[in-house]
């Protein structure tokens, strides 16, 4: 038996079963920092899954597992998206979210809100329900800007 000089390790992780469930049979699309915006303002409801990575958040598996149940509650209301876990990180950035796992939802293609972490069936059916009926707003900014010219700011002393 030979061993190997070197192993090729896929450029991108394999998509969990359950990410791959959502795009098979609940017509979900694939999305990223470049083309979300065009998906969002094809129009109507729209909730954008953000899984993470699935060992350091197993939850986004269970999350992913919860959505089609929650679009047979609400059936027609809202159109799904998944993000590449490599490209995560740009569309959280631009959503404002900084938890895994999270549903942003859109209208559109404007935001509305968004949801983190995993949560109770009653808690998760009644936050969709007000979520589909929210204005839509803008979506939060990460981090607090940070003044590098201190000849133009102003100062408290």
């Amino acid at each position: 038996m030979t061993t190997p000089t070197h192993l090729t390790v896929p450029e991108t992780p394999a998509v969990p079963p359950l990410i791959e469930r959502l795009v098979r049979e609940c017509a979900a699309e694939w999305v990223d920092e470049t083309t979300v915006a065009d998906w969002s303002a094809k129009g109507g409801d729209r909730v954008l899954l953000l899984a993470g990575d699935p060992i350091q958040f197993p939850e986004g598996m269970d999350v992913a597992a919860v959505l089609p149940e929650l679009m047979r509650s609400f059936p027609g209301r809202f159109s799904v998206a998944v993000v590449p876990r490599k490209r995560e990180e740009a569309v959280a950035k631009r959503y404002g979210s900084q938890r895994w796992p999270t549903l942003i939802f859109l209208r559109n293609g404007d935001y509305v809100t968004a949801v983190a972490g995993m949560q109770d069936w009653d808690v998760y059916v009644q936050v969709v329900g007000t979520a589909l009926n929210m204005p839509t707003s803008r979506a939060p900014t990460i981090g607090i800007p940070v003044v590098t010219d201190r000849s133009t700011a102003s100062t408290c002393h």
